[in-house]
This record gives structure tokens, C-alpha cells and sequence, in this order.
């Protein structure tokens, strides 16, 4: 086979897989009509801008990427963080906005403004560099956008730009969302128009009492350090405010409140703009009605928790005939609230909520985990929408919804436009066939029922003692044990290269509820290692072909970590591991994420001696691969370079791999791609004594 056709340099040049998937649908109001991005192909990365006539099914390319950009992308230094923290790895037309009649749309593209008549397809350049994220106002005559810590507002029909809120001072910001909103909280706004189109609700980010951290570049030392404003544990956040900007040059300022954390907000027609705000330790999160007037704050709902309040994505809301909007796990189920009453069922896990309407859609879990469905509202009642089994994601209303569906059946989404909740459309994937079709084994193991599946060598012989690979996340707010096949096509090339590879879902991971997930409150590292073993023996009780004398383990980031702890800690059952990214001191990873868990370094230092690495250093006693970005600016390089010091200091032999200008998302060139993974299934079998079989593509 032709080198450059190999699985692994596919799998890197598809973006494992996923380019040519439509996405980032939006739903006109009349309900003839869906937007949305799309690749040419599944090896192209540029998406383009689509539109969906439902009635016929006829799909027209609004915006081509390539043809409005034949070149090389170049993107603002803030764009590029901004796509850093949401993992958007693509280009072209990676976001649009879209007024409230579906008459205009607008986008960036190469740090250009531009415009696109949906009806004539007639696109116009509106502001020529730096531009990032550009919102076009509900009435379609104005269009926000940050430039230079600046939000800035351009008039449509003149052409008119004038910054509406800024200031000179370099470490304030207005209208971008500061580091911990977009890498923890999942929000990656900082302003919002109001209904009218005449005012925008705008945060203010005073980034002065944070910390800074340098980057370096060592395999280019001439270039200057990139230094960033980082909030450690225990350390300053940025400090955040908002205003009620309007067009017409009016300013007011919100009531500033005793909160740490500004989590959502959400302003429509319902009513006034909400707030979700957390306090430092966020055991509380209030809900608040602003009233922009004066910008007085009305406090509507509050919710306490012994150990802490998980975010939502799209709640608080308001429905158009002003009911709160809310999500409660006080129960221990994560459950749809409405005006203060819950819709939805106890057991049924709320995942995300994707439109409030006079109907309102979103996803969840039922009693099985490893699926996600989308449902939507009716009379008071809830119904599924999705049918088969897999991982489905929704967008656009409960009346007009797009389901992409992602199956062990199929390769790719299959994407269905449902009205009232039967198939009137379809939408157009054009992902490449990854040649490889895995066949995970599901399992339930042990007294806690761990989510798990195992795979098996492609043709492989009842009998044949086979060693074993996992293969974890295994930390909170992830999952990798999904009935989609695209979650386990590396698994099944690893498998192919001589492994029983098995992952596992221990607690912490979403899906099964409040008490599963706050189990490894201050106990990160004994919980989620303890599940991985008790993963790994259950299953070798079931499956005698697990050779459990040859243990090996990988992951990245938290999968990272847990792969070094698991070698530290737990030697007797563990081989070998490869820690990629992995935290090593929970001091130095940020603030809302590591408190969340292990509280505040000064209240509970034994807490974060206990969950970090660096004190078992001199316990290592099975071979320890490291790799790391340099320019990872979420888990810093530092942590991986203290914990090879504090090994070297102790006399431990280990290797470490240094990725030259590597961030925290894994490579993504072809031959690097292939090359580190090829060197990872080289160590392992090296280090276990595996005898090598021929290598798979």
C-alpha cells in the first residue's frame, strides 16, 4: 500500500475523519430553509456556506470558501486562541450569524468581514482585516465585532464602523470572552444584541490581577516568548463586568454582584437579559434578570450544592411567553425545568438544551449512557425525536429539527431535517470511509456497572493470549464510550497491531447522573485510577484472551495523567504507559476546572499533593513515555517537564518526547501524525516484550 494512504495519515488528513460532516445548522422561521457548513470533500478543510431548500430538497453553496480565499488563511492572533479553546481545527467558514428573517448572514474569513444575501447569494466585503466573531443584529441593519480589545459596530446599508466600547489600557478587553469562560465553561461570547438590534449587553475583561505565563519556542529562538495572562489554582481571575451598550451612544452599567465566575447569559424576546453567575468554589449559581434601564439585577433563582453546580449548555432561557428556563440536578438527576416545575423525568440525564421556543429541544440520556437522543417538549410531556441507536446531535426548534446521527451502523452522520418530528429532508455528507470498520464489544463490568468496550484484533483467534491496551479519557466532562463507529476507529487500528484495547467510562464521566460524577470530588486520583483496575480486571475475568501480565496504558491530557498515575500508583498492574499532556500538579492547571474538584491550594494542600504526580516520582518502577506540546497554553509544558525533573532527581529513567510548536490539540500533519503513533505502538511492544506481527495500515 502507498505510504501516504495509510489509516493513520487519513485519519490525519480527514481531521479523524470528520470533514465533509455538515454542521453548525441554523433553521429559518418560516421553517423552509436550513443553513449550514460544509467541506468540499472529506479531505478538504475549508468549510462553505450552504443552504437547504427543504420543500425540494435542493442544497445550494452560498459562500464558496475557496473561490472567496484561494489562499492561505491568516488569522488574528486572537481568532486563533479563540479556535484553540472551542477545538475547531478547520477553515474556511468555521462560524456564521444569521438576522432574525433569515435575510442576511454574516461571517469571517481570513480576518475579513463579509456579508451574504441569503435569497441572492450575493456576498460583499464589509470591514477588510482583524475581524473576529462578527454578529449581525436581529433586525439585520448592523453588524458587532471585537478588534483590538474593542467591540466595534458597522452599519450595513453605510458602511459605517465606530468602536462602541473600548479603552486604551492594554490588559482591558471588551466583547471577547476571557480564557476560562471559552476553555471551562463552554461559552465563547462576550457581547449580546439585544432583540430590537438597538443595544448589546457587552462584558468588560480587566485581565490585570492574573498571573502571566511565558511560552517559548525553543526550536526558534528568534522568535519572541508568547506571554498569557494565566489564572492557576489559587491564584487572581480576570475581573468581569458588563454594560448595556446602545447604538445611539448611551452606556449603562450592570449592578456589578457577589460572583466570581459570569457562566451564561441569554437576552430574547421573553425578557430581560439573564445572567448564570458562580461563586469562587461553585457551589452556588444564581440566575438574574437585568434590567437594562438602569442595569439593576434581579436575582430569579438560586441553586446550592455541597460540592459543586455543573453548567448546562443553553440554560437559563426565556420561553417567548417569559418562563424560566433551567436545568436542576438537586435530585441527583439532571433534570429540564420549567417556570419552577420539572419536565423532565428522573433517570433521564439532560445533557444540553438546544432551543427554547414555544417547544423546547434538547438532549439527554436515558439508562444507557453510552447513547445521547434528542428529545423535545409537547403539552408539558417530553418525546424522543431520534430513532436508532447512537449518538445523535440536534439544532434548529422542536418544530423544524436537524438530527445528525452518528452509529456503529455507518461511518459519518446521516442528517435528517424532522418536521414536527418526521422526515421531511435529508442533508449531504460527504466524510471519506475510513476503510476500517471497528467491532467493539460492550460490556458492564464490575459491581458499578463501568460503561466499557473492548476490541479485538481484526480476525483474530479464540485462545490467542493477546496484551492489553487502555485506552482512557477517564476524567470528567468526557466520554469515549459511545455507540458511534468514529469513536472507535484508532482503537481498532491500535487493536490491529496486536492489542485487546479497552476503554473504559469510571465515574466522573457525564451521562449517569449528579452522584456519579461528583464521586471523585477531592479524590481524583484514587477514583479514577480504582475504576480503570477494577475495568481492566472485570473484563479479564470475561475474556480470557486478556493477557493481564502485559498491561500497557495511553492517553491525552486527563487520559495523560491518569496513564503516568496509573504506572506510579499501581505498578502491579500496569506495564508500561504514555502519558500525552498529562496534568502533573494540579497547582499549575486553571482555576475553575481544578477547584472544582480539589477546592483552593491554600485551604486544602494535602488534597493537591495527594491528586498530583510530582511526590511519586521515586515510586516509578515500569517505563514511562511523556509527550507534550511546547506551545500548549491549557496544560503548559511545565507540567511535564517538572515531572521529568523530579524523576531524573529521583533516578528514574524515562523518555520524554518534546512536540516542537505543538498546542494541546495532537498534531495534525500527515507524516508527524502517523510517525508518533507508530513510535507509541513501537515502545509499547517493546517495553512489554510483544513480538511484532506486520504492521497494519
Amino acid at each position: 500500500m502507498n505510504p501516504s494512504d495509510s489509516f493513520l495519515r487519513r485519519q490525519a488528513r480527514t481531521q479523524r475523519f470528520t470533514l465533509g460532516a455538515p454542521k453548525g445548522f441554523r433553521v429559518s422561521p418560516d421553517g423552509s430553509r436550513v443553513l449550514f457548513l460544509r467541506s468540499e470533500s472529506g479531505t478538504d478543510p475549508r468549510n462553505s456556506l450552504w443552504s437547504l431548500d427543504i420543500a425540494s430538497g435542493e442544497e445550494t453553496k452560498l459562500v464558496d470558501a475557496v473561490e472567496l480565499l484561494p489562499g492561505e488563511e491568516e488569522l488574528p492572533p486572537e481568532e486563533r486562541a479563540r479556535r484553540e479553546r472551542s477545538r475547531e481545527s478547520s477553515g474556511g467558514v468555521v462560524g456564521y450569524s444569521v438576522d432574525a428573517v433569515f435575510r442576511l448572514a454574516t461571517f469571517s474569513l481570513s480576518g475579513k468581514l463579509y456579508t451574504v444575501d441569503i435569497a441572492s447569494g450575493e456576498v460583499k466585503t464589509l470591514v477588510g482585516d482583524s475581524v473576529i466573531d462578527p454578529r449581525v443584529n436581529p433586525p439585520g441593519t448592523h453588524v458587532a465585532y471585537a478588534r483590538d480589545r474593542r467591540l466595534r459596530v458597522v452599519d450595513v446599508s453605510t458602511g459605517e464602523d465606530r468602536v462602541v466600547a473600548g479603552e486604551d489600557d492594554e490588559q482591558i478587553t471588551w466583547g471577547q470572552a476571557e480564557f476560562i469562560a471559552a476553555e471551562e465553561m463552554g461559552r465563547f461570547r462576550g457581547y449580546w444584541w439585544s432583540p430590537d438590534g438597538q443595544r448589546l449587553l457587552v462584558e468588560r475583561v480587566d485581565q490585570t490581577p492574573v498571573p502571566r505565563w511565558n511560552i517559548a519556542d525553543p526550536a526558534n529562538p528568534d522568535k519572541p516568548v508568547n506571554t498569557v495572562a494565566y489564572p492557576a489554582a489559587g491564584t487572581s481571575n480576570v475581573d468581569v463586568s458588563l454594560a448595556v451598550i446602545g447604538l445611539d451612544g448611551s452606556r449603562v452599567d450592570v449592578w456589578p454582584g457577589d460572583w466570581e465566575y459570569l457562566a451564561a447569559v441569554h437576552w430574547s424576546a421573553g425578557g430581560n437579559p439573564l445572567l448564570a453567575v458562580q461563586s469562587r468554589n461553585q457551589r452556588r449559581l444564581e440566575i438574574h434578570a437585568v434590567d437594562p434601564a438602569d442595569g439593576k439585577t434581579t436575582t430569579l433563582h438560586v441553586e446550592v450544592d455541597a460540592d459543586w453546580i455543573d453548567l448546562v449548555p443553553g440554560v437559563p432561557a426565556w420561553t417567548p411567553d417569559g418562563r424560566l428556563v433551567r436545568e436542576s440536578s438537586a435530585d441527583g438527576t439532571h433534570r429540564l425545568v420549567v417556570d419552577g416545575v420539572a419536565i423532565t423525568e428522573p433517570g433521564l440525564q439532560v445533557r444540553s438544551v438546544l432551543d427554547v421556543g414555544d417547544e423546547i429541544l434538547f438532549s439527554a440520556s436515558d439508562d444507557d449512557p453510552t447513547q445521547i437522543h434528542v428529545y423535545r417538549t409537547e403539552d408539558g410531556k417530553v418525546r424522543r425525536l431520534s430513532t436508532s441507536d447512537g449518538v445523535h446531535v440536534g439544532s434548529g426548534s422542536a418544530a423544524v429539527t436537524v438530527v445528525s446521527s452518528w452509529s456503529l451502523a455507518h461511518s459519518g452522520p446521516r442528517v435528517s431535517v424532522l418536521a414536527d418530528g418526521e422526515p421531511v429532508a435529508s442533508v449531504t455528507s460527504s466524510t471519506m470511509d475510513p476503510g476500517l470498520v471497528p467491532e467493539p464489544i460492550w460490556l458492564s463490568l464490575g459491581e458499578r456497572g463501568l460503561r466499557a468496550a473492548l476490541i479485538l484484533p481484526t480476525g483474530h483467534q479464540p485462545g490467542e493470549k493477546l496484551p492489553v491496551l487502555l485506552d482512557p479519557y477517564g476524567g470528567p466532562h468526557a466520554q469515549r464510550v459511545l455507540r458511534s463507529r468514529n469513536a472507535f476507529l484508532a482503537p481498532q487500528w491500535w487493536a490491529d497491531q496486536g492489542f485487546a484495547v479497552l476503554i473504559a467510562d469510571g465515574r466522573g464521566t457525564p451521562g449517569r447522573g449528579a452522584v456519579w460524577e461528583k464521586a471523585i470530588a477531592g479524590k481524583l486520583a484514587d477514583v479514577t485510577l480504582a475504576d480503570q483496575v477494577d475495568a481492566l480486571q472485570a473484563a479479564a475475568l470475561g475474556h480470557p484472551e486478556l493477557d493481564v501480565s502485559r498491561v500497557a496504558i495511553r492517553g491525552w491530557s486527563y487520559g495523560g495523567y491518569l496513564s503516568a498515575l496509573a504506572v506510579l500508583r499501581r505498578p502491579d498492574v500496569f506495564h508500561a504507559g504514555i502519558a500525552g499532556a498529562p496534568v502533573t500538579d494540579w497547582s499549575l492547571y486553571d482555576t475553575h476546572y481544578t477547584e472544582r474538584y480539589l477546592g483552593m491550594p491554600s485551604e486544602n494542600p494535602n488534597s493537591y499533593e495527594q491528586n498530583s504526580l510530582i511526590a511519586d516520582a521515586g515510586e516509578l518502577r515500569r517505563p514511562l513515555l511523556i509527550v507534550h506540546g511546547l506551545a500548549d497554553d491549557n496544560v503548559f509544558v511545565a507540567h511535564s517537564l517538572r515531572l521529568s525533573s523530579a524523576l531524573l532527581g529521583k533516578g528514574r529513567s524515562h523518555v520524554f518526547l518534546p512536540l516542537a510548536g505543538a498546542t494541546h490539540m495532537t498534531p495534525q500533519a500527515e507524516e508527524v501524525a502517523e510517525n508518533m503513533m507508530r513510535t507509541q505502538v513501537d515502545w509499547i511492544k517493546r517495553e512489554l516484550g510483544v513480538v511484532s506481527r506486520e504492521k497494519s495500515s
